[in-house]
């Protein structure tokens, strides 16, 4: 079904045949269809859906559809899809919503509802507390499976996950058990027999990136969160570590490009906003590119005497700096998934530096045969070989280690990364270049 079809069945009225076909699409997909409707179509359409599907089809909108949803909606639709809705979810809406939004929403809820969703938006934007859910089911040590199953049956429509439980007694976290090892118990067992107490958990106030890293390592479906004195608080579940990952890599990609983070959409960000974002860091490395300009003045003398040496700049210049920013990628996402981590700086700087040496012979080789044959200078050649010898073993160290050294400094890895490290090597690069040249040609 397309947007057209739609806005046709809409204006002949056939909501009946519309309710059915949303019946049978993935939340997903409907999400992405009614945002692509005019507004007054989109509120029309999202009334037709079923009121537990409506709540999870509100959850994946973009705030800016959201917006325009709950100022929409009756307090009565309102209250139906944040019933609906778990509260991590909820919670994420409220931080995209405008003040008076957010207090329309909150006037619908029920005080013990409103008190855990200003809990969560309590807690700092990229903490575990942020994106955590308190709907989960907690079982007491001396239950036996039969009550452990019973409990599920009751209250695990209201919680996010079931498959994995959790033992806790006077609110401290003692153990984990799984649906399937209750189910494949004997129903007389009690739970502290089949609890796991080697447990994999996170404090509320970890960084955010932290859990979700803890979810792919360990293949989890969801990760327990306790506070400071070790009482479970929540959890974060895996479709939240991934929503985590996939923020912070769009993020670093931005960061690799020299581009300030924004966390609206491309489409949705102003003009004015883009250049802003990318403004600051453009003016920083047209600025520190100037020590490259000063370096080649510096040589004129060279220029004049050999004309042809101002040719293989260009060239030079690319290959040191595309070869940092090879070593750079390869670092920052190492470290990304926890391959690569301080402690490794030396064995990572070793290994750079072989693969630099044969990456290095190799062009150099390559340039020289093509400068022998083009030219018929053998010093030529053997400044073109040594050059690039030189600069890319130096570039691609630069490169391994000036990520690490971010990580160092508490700051991301990605903002070392291609612009800024091919701004640094070029300077370098001209130098070496030059230097060499001076020497072999005495100029």
């Amino acid at each position: 079904m397309t947007e057209k079809e739609i806005c046709r069945l809409l204006a002949e009225r056939r909501y009946r045949e519309l309710k059915t076909s949303f019946g049978e699409m993935n939340e997903v997909d409907l999400a992405d269809l009614l945002e692509q409707l005019p507004e007054k179509e989109m509120v029309m359409a999202f009334r037709l859906i079923g009121k537990e599907e409506a709540a999870e089809t509100f959850s994946y909108m973009e705030p800016r559809q959201q917006q325009i949803l709950v100022e929409a909606l009756t307090e009565r639709e309102l209250k139906e899809v944040l019933d609906e809705m778990f509260l991590d979810d909820a919670a994420d809406v409220l931080e995209e919503m405008p003040a008076n939004v957010v207090e329309r929403i909150l006037s619908t809820t029920d005080a013990e509802t409103r008190r855990q969703l200003n809990q969560l938006l309590s807690y700092p934007e990229d903490s575990v507390g942020s994106i955590m859910t308190v709907e989960y089911v907690d079982l007491k040590p001396e239950m036996t499976v039969k009550e452990a199953l019973t409990k599920i049956r009751r209250v695990g429509i209201d919680s996010e996950t079931i498959y994995t439980c959790y033992v806790i007694r006077n609110k401290k976290l003692l153990g984990i058990v799984t649906a399937k090892s209750l189910m494949i118990s004997d129903e007389a067992a009690v739970i502290g027999d089949l609890m796991e107490t080697n447990i994999i958990k996170v404090t509320t106030y970890d960084d955010q990136e932290e859990a979700a890293k803890l979810v792919r390592r360990y293949g989890l479906i969801a990760l327990p969160v306790v506070d400071r004195e070790g009482c479970m608080v929540g959890i974060v579940t895996v479709d939240d570590a991934m929503d985590v990952m996939q923020d912070e890599n769009t993020e670093d990609m931005a960061l690799m490009a020299a581009i300030q983070p924004n966390e609206s959409s491309y489409f949705e960000t102003s003009v004015l906003r883009h250049a802003r974002s990318r403004i600051p860091w453009l003016l920083v490395l047209m600025f520190s590119a100037t020590f490259t300009g000063m370096i080649i003045t510096k040589y004129e003398t060279a220029f004049a005497a050999i004309p042809l040496l101002v040719s293989f700049i260009p060239m030079i210049m690319d290959t040191s700096g595309n070869c940092g920013s090879q070593s750079a990628t390869l670092v920052i996402c190492g470290m990304a998934v926890d391959e690569i981590r301080l402690r490794d700086v030396f064995k990572v700087i070793w290994k750079e530096l072989r693969v630099a040496l044969v990456v290095s012979s190799t062009l150099a080789v390559a340039n020289g045969l093509r400068i022998l044959i083009m030219y018929h200078d053998v010093r030529l050649a053997l400044l073109i070989g040594l050059t690039l010898v030189c600069t890319v073993t130096l570039a691609e160290l630069i490169g391994c280690m000036l990520p690490m050294l971010a990580k160092r400094c508490r700051l991301d890895p990605a903002i070392m990364a291609s612009p800024l490290i091919t701004t640094c090597v070029d300077a370098a690069a001209i130098a070496i270049y030059f230097f060499i040249a001076t020497r072999l040609f005495s100029l």
